[in-house]
């Protein structure tokens, strides 16, 4: 029981982190922002804030962010803010980054 209740507290406490420190920048006078890992999380909510598809979504965009240290601004679109987000393929030669 004391593991099950260790365990909850952690996951909420990550779950709570980003919001905490969103340490972000300008990034080359664009308005795409340089996040922390930490702040991956509350990015990609925005980002996909209006899609059908939000899990996978979210997921694409944080490991993206997390690879890339930023996040486009709006939610579609603006991907020259941030080549690295914009150049990233999968397999099949399509975008990766949401």
């Amino acid at each position: 029981m004391k593991v099950v209740k260790a365990s909850v507290l952690v996951v909420t406490i990550l779950l709570f982190i980003p919001f905490l420190h969103p340490a972000m920048a300008l990034a080359n006078g664009t308005e795409s922002e340089v996040v922390s890992n930490s702040g991956c999380w509350s990015r990609c909510g925005g980002r996909c804030s209006k899609t059908e598809v939000k899990g996978r979504c979210m997921k694409y965009c944080s490991i993206c962010c997390q690879k890339c240290n930023c996040v486009p601004s709006g939610t579609f679109g603006n991907k020259h803010e941030c080549p690295c987000y914009r150049d990233w393929l999968n397999s099949k030669g399509k975008p990766k980054c949401p």
